[in-house]
């Protein structure tokens, strides 16, 4: 490599310290094989795209984001699935006889000659990140494979397979067309970006539907006649008691997806037409984000930041199911847990699991409820305790006292701001002035969608608009509407970003929280200690077009 090695290039850029690059070549003698890349990126000392940009700024390489490049199928399909996998590379342009090809490892002339014999082009290497090159892969390869798994399916069940001979041979049972179904609906799912997958029986069709930025959309229609097999399948995969179609089961399972391993949570419901599954997909190991990635403005991070210095006490973060809230907990984990500290967490169920963090899962059946691990918490000399969500009085309450006898405690509520937080936990029937004892902050947030840059259209705001993002009401403003474009899949909007509300425990607030205060005047009160409100923060984001009015309305909209 020109001018030295690349790790001693990142300590030059500062991105890692001298002390940092011997620990990842001491790992990497150990896992012989791998390369320096990898090594450095499972550490985490620098995430895969900023590594990336490194390496093809050292090795004078255009980096390329697959995420946001448009591909063309026939130009993909050049190089054949195969040895696209087997190099993990991907076709992205054609010039003339030029071939311009993505790959996470440039210097492997061997790998760009094999491919000038097969696509009989020149091959021009561009920089890309590992995962995001599989994904591209899984997305162009796989696009039309959908379509033809559906198809084998329904005719299997069409002709019947009374006749055919058992065989439960494992090579079988993986190419059985309901097996290849049950596994390219989530892999489509999962490439969408999609948090949850519905299958739902009804009369004459089995619709399968899914979650983007917070909207269901349908994405397949299957014959009924495969409802029974895919719903098994999908029992069978996560635990569950396939002859039991009566009461609800809940189960877990995974699946490799691009090189990635999906955790998946699967409730299952019987309806009138059969069994309605729903998969959850949870967030892996690797995506545990840090604070100033969770959409905060910088006063809301300093506001965040501060609560967490504190070394005793309560931090709420609430809002309702979807709103990011168990992804805010973790962030701050992050940032708190120190080698020193022990870190306990308590949730139902254990949604991504980190690394030198201690995860307990409820498990109601058995008797392992919150107040029951809590209680044993308590003796396991804990430092700092992540509580899932704040349920019932007795968790309220044992949460509460861990924070009053010298603990740091983090939870979730479901409440709609961070003012009504308070009284929720006084009407739970913990003492007000415990409340006001251990209290901290409070965060309230939701997500709202992100307008897409694209095709996003600008027009003024009229006094309607300005009335409800409370800015002078003669004074119109720009403001952007969603459209809808291929980049968008005609939604309007591209990904979410999250809005808080962030509530102090002041001594003056602490005060008329113990003197028995309603939410309005906590409201009041914080508002003038400068608390901005979810209104506020959405509001903003309107003004900078980044999200739209509908969006406003839909989340802060209140009676």
């Amino acid at each position: 490599m020109r001018n030295g090695p690349i790790g001693q290039y990142l300590v030059e850029k500062g991105l890692i310290t001298e002390q940092q690059l011997q620990e990842v070549l001491e790992k990497q003698k150990t896992e012989k094989g791998k390369l320096f890349g990898d090594v450095i990126i499972e550490m985490k000392y620098v995430s895969d795209v900023d590594f990336a940009k490194t390496l093809a700024e050292r090795l004078n390489v255009q980096y390329i984001d697959l995420d946001a490049t448009e591909l063309q199928p026939d130009i993909v399909k050049r190089i054949p699935e195969q040895t696209a996998r087997k190099y993990n590379v991907i076709a992205v342009n054609k010039v003339g006889k030029r071939m311009m090809v993505a790959t996470n490892d440039p210097v492997n002339f061997y790998v760009f000659e094999d491919l000038r014999m097969i696509t009989g082009c020149n091959i021009t290497a561009l920089l890309a990140t590992k995962s995001s090159i599989n994904k591209a892969i899984g997305r162009m390869y796989s696009a039309g494979q959908v379509d033809e798994v559906v198809d084998a399916a329904t005719q299997e069940k069409a002709e019947g397979e009374e006749d055919m001979e058992l065989d439960l041979s494992q090579d079988r049972i993986e190419n059985a067309p309901i097996v290849k179904l049950a596994t390219a609906i989530v892999e489509q799912a999962y490439r969408q970006d999609c948090t949850d997958i519905h299958i739902e029986p009804f009369k004459n069709e089995t619709k399968i539907r899914i979650r983007v930025n917070s909207d269901l959309i349908e994405m397949m229609t299957l014959d009924t006649r495969l409802h029974v097999s895919l719903v098994t399948r999908f029992k069978i995969l996560s635990g569950m008691n396939i002859a039991e179609k009566r009461i609800p089961q809940d189960g877990r399972m995974s699946q490799v997806i691009d090189g990635t391993t999906v955790d998946l949570r699967v409730s299952n419901l019987p309806m009138v037409y059969g069994e309605k599954v729903v998969l959850r997909i949870l967030a892996g190991d690797s995506s545990v984000r840090k604070i100033q990635d969770l959409g905060m403005t910088d006063y809301n991070y300093k506001r965040f930041v501060s609560c967490l210095k504190v070394p005793q006490g309560v931090v709420l973060v609430t809002g309702p199911t979807g709103s990011g809230k168990s992804t805010t907990l973790y962030a701050a984990l992050g940032e708190i847990a120190k080698p020193n500290l022990n870190v306990i967490t308590v949730e139902d169920p254990v949604e991504k699991k980190i690394n030198n963090i201690n995860q307990c899962q409820i498990n109601e059946k058995a008797g392992m409820t919150f107040a029951a691990a809590l209680r044993s918490i308590l003796r396991q000399d804990p430092d700092i305790i992540m509580i899932g969500e704040m349920r019932d009085t007795e968790t309220a309450e044992i949460g509460i006292r861990a924070a009053i006898t010298g603990h740091l405690v983090l939870s979730t509520l479901h409440t709609n701001d961070a003012a009504s937080t308070v009284t929720r936990l006084v009407d739970m029937g913990v003492d007000a002035y415990m409340v006001a004892t251990s209290l901290i902050g409070v965060v309230a947030q939701r997500l709202t969608k992100v307008l897409c840059p694209d095709c996003k259209k600008q027009k003024m705001s009229d006094r309607e608009d300005n009335e409800l993002m409370q800015i002078d009401l003669d004074t119109p403003v720009p403001v952007y509407e969603p459209v809808g474009c291929p980049k968008c899949k005609n939604t309007g909007y591209t990904g979410r970003t999250a809005i808080h509300e962030i509530l102090l425990a002041t001594p003056k607030m602490k005060e008329i929280i113990a003197a028995g205060a309603k939410s309005e005047q906590i409201q009041v009160l914080a508002k003038e200690e400068g608390c901005l409100l979810l209104r506020d923060n959405v509001s903003k984001l309107v003004q900078e077009g980044r999200t739209s009015m509908e969006e406003l309305v839909r989340v802060t909209y209140a009676v």
